[in-house]
């Protein structure tokens, strides 16, 4: 468990006071930085090594004098020596490290002055041994706090999801694959994520493969077999002669190790591959891009047919801001001095509750808590406006993740979603540790959040959270066109669209549009979801948002059509739109429009139709027979040849040479795809042509 910061500080000024006269590096240098981890709560000798040796940039050979592998590099100097080189030196040690020993933090100090270096941010910070208390939170890391900044392409997340996917693959190259492979790959993600964010204490889990698993790694599955048993067994029903590296690994409960797994086989690179992924700093990643970091991991064909976009978190905040969480900051801001309305609108933020029916790997649902969680901690600063602080802080969390509800098709970005939901869960109560001086973290898991593996266009959604419990559904269905459903999409779009007519005009996303609206029927749950933006024009317009209608369904709030952008690799080439809706009216209706890549006009409206444009709820439907009397029209301009009258520029030119005479009958061919594309097509126009 790590320290609380009351404490931490504490133990600061105490070091500080101590150690102020100190001066020596020989002598003095173990001494102090022993002392210097003790304010943390962490033993050096668990986690690091004085006097590491190693090969210098010029061949020569170096000892570092403390080296905490991927994490920290410190050199020591005499009072008043030159920290410039003492820099320098330490950056010259990093050519004789392997990738997973590169430190994360250089810190040099002469015993009066300290200097951290991050490489990460590429930040430093400079402060006076006297000072230390005021900039002791720069060293949470060591304790296990730290300040997380998540970048949506932080390098960290793309090597994580490369190392992943490369055991992923060799595990299932030698046999291990299914659902075992599945769940196994979950398992060890959430050991690195715990190894690096306070769950674990501070690298045990890379600790327990360097010194307790063979170099072949031939053992390394039997190993990990026991550690997941362990993770699984309260401390008191262990084995009292249990080895004391295993036995220091919490009880997690949450069922995350409760099922038995087939044993996994490695060898010598599949193990090096899991050392190196403990070798990246895991909590630099955040738990909001979790699931799209890993579609690498998976089969990336079978989430392209089911039309998974992953979704980043800028798009996220554009469903969810509209749908609830601008109108709980407005009332946060309208009672935030009031003492006696703040435990109400405290309680009522945590009995909302959360549907996303197509999660994927939960990212609506982590980053829609994250952000309950982060007014949670608002409401409370404002009820301790005094500074008097709260006896005990786990009396006075009251959102947890139970709050949250999916539907997921495939299993593995299901129990994806359930794991990042605890590490954002977790991440916020580090937030809490810091905020108010007590370390509070949920261990054993007891709650999480209810992710069903099913077919959502199949399941009753009753079945997975009854409605009168559930406050809003979100999320960002399948994107599959309606001519490239396959047989099976088909079937569970033929069967939900019954009483729809013409459903079967609908792209895959409306079953979620249609769905949604019977279940909201008669409520004051709101909804909020992505869509391309075909069932917003076009044919698709009537059939769907006229069922709507005859539901009692509203439009609330609408983003017009924008381009989707992706935390996947290929990202998702399409222009989506984003619907609010419910079964009620409200006043100040919103339109969203995308005017560029950085500025979107918001409008507000008496009304939005289905067009998400202001305007009645009128639709036009498709019609083949004229509105006058005009000939009909049997189709457009559509070739008909099966693809032997159309060139591209390398098939015309071949052409011409067999038969140059024809080049009066190649004519440019533009269609729509060209059009947009700028491609260029011929055609062979033979109307003119003179028969032999």
């Amino acid at each position: 468990m790590a320290l609380s910061w009351n404490e931490i500080k504490d133990r600061a000024a105490k070091f500080a006071k101590e150690w102020e006269h100190t001066h020596n590096e020989e002598a003095d240098a173990k001494p102090f930085l022993v002392e210097f981890f003790n304010i943390f709560g962490i033993s050096s000798k668990k986690v690091s090594t004085f006097e590491h040796r190693v090969k210098k940039l010029d061949e020569h050979k170096g000892y570092i004098d403390l080296l905490w592998k991927g994490t920290l590099l410190v050199e020591m100097k005499s009072r008043g020596k030159n920290l410039d080189k003492a820099f320098a030196q330490a950056l010259d040690y990093l050519h004789g490290l392997k990738q997973h020993e590169l430190p994360n933090y250089i810190l040099v100090s002469d015993f009066e002055h300290f200097r951290l270096y991050d490489l990460l941010e590429e930040t430093t910070v400079s402060f006076q041994l006297k000072d230390l208390v005021q900039h002791v939170q720069h060293f949470g890391f060591i304790a296990g706090y730290q300040k997380r900044i998540y970048k949506e392409q932080d390098p960290v997340n793309i090597q994580a999801a490369e190392l992943m996917g490369r055991l992923h693959d060799r595990l299932k190259d030698v046999g291990y694959e299914g659902h075992p492979l599945e769940v196994y790959l979950v398992r060890l993600l959430f050991c690195l994520f715990a190894d690096d964010t306070t769950i674990f204490e501070k690298d045990i889990f890379r600790d327990f493969l360097e010194l307790r698993t063979s170099e072949d790694g031939s053992d390394l599955g039997a190993r990990l077999s026991e550690l997941f048993y362990v993770l699984n067994t309260p401390r008191d029903k262990r084995l009292k002669n249990l080895d004391e590296q295993l036995n220091r690994f919490p009880y997690v409960n949450g069922k995350l190790f409760e099922e038995p797994l087939p044993p996994a086989a490695f060898d010598t690179k599949m193990r090096q591959t899991l050392l190196d992924c403990c070798g990246l700093d895991w909590g630099r990643i955040s738990p909001a891009i979790f699931g799209s970091m890993f579609q690498s991991v998976m089969n990336a064909q079978e989430r392209r047919n089911l039309g998974a976009h992953y979704t980043s978190e800028k798009n996220i905040l554009k469903v969810i801001k509209p749908l609830f969480l601008d109108a709980l900051w407005q009332e946060f801001e309208s009672i935030k001095h009031n003492r006696n309305k703040l435990p109400e609108f405290h309680k009522k933020l945590s009995q909302l509750k959360f549907l996303d029916p197509a999660c994927g790997c939960g990212n609506f649902l982590v980053i829609t808590y994250r952000e309950l969680r982060l007014l949670e901690i608002e409401i409370l600063r404002a009820m301790n406006r005094s500074g008097q602080g709260f006896l005990d802080v786990r009396e006075i969390i009251w959102l947890d993740v139970d709050m949250m509800y999916g539907i997921e098709y495939e299993e593995f970005p299901a129990r994806i979603a359930e794991v990042a939901m605890w590490l954002m869960d977790h991440q916020m109560n580090m937030l809490i540790s810091q905020e108010f001086g007590q370390y509070f973290a949920r261990l054993p898991l007891k709650k999480a959040a209810t992710i069903v593996h099913g077919n959502a266009l199949q399941l009753d959604w009753e079945s997975v959270v009854p409605k009168e419990q559930l406050s809003y559904i979100l999320g960002n269905p399948p994107f599959v066109g309606a001519k490239f459903l396959n047989d099976s999409q088909r079937q569970d779009l033929r069967i939900v669209t019954l009483g729809v007519e013409n459903g079967g005009l609908l792209d895959y996303v409306g079953g979620w549009f249609i769905k949604a609206a019977r279940y909201i029927k008669d409520t004051n749950i709101g909804v909020g979801l992505v869509s391309t933006n075909s069932i917003c024009q076009g044919e698709q317009v009537a059939p769907l948002w006229n069922y709507l209608f005859s539901l009692g369904v509203k439009i609330h709030f609408a983003h017009t059509s924008f381009p989707w952008e992706s935390e996947a690799r290929g990202k998702a080439a399409v222009h989506v739109v984003i619907v609010g809706f419910g079964n009620f009216d409200v006043v100040g209706k919103r339109i969203f429009i995308k005017r560029s890549i950085s500025e979107t006009d918001e409008v507000k409206v008496k009304n939005i139709n289905p067009y998400l444009v202001e305007g009645s709820d009128v639709t036009i439907a498709s019609r083949n027979k004229p509105i006058c009397n005009v000939s009909e029209v049997a189709t457009g301009n559509k070739p008909i040849d099966g693809g032997h009258y159309i060139f591209n520029d390398e098939e015309k030119s071949a052409f011409l040479v067999l038969e140059p005479n024809a080049e009066k009958y190649i004519l440019p061919f533009l269609g729509a795809v060209e059009f947009i594309n700028g491609k260029r097509r011929w055609i062979l126009y033979l109307k003119e042509a003179k028969s032999c």
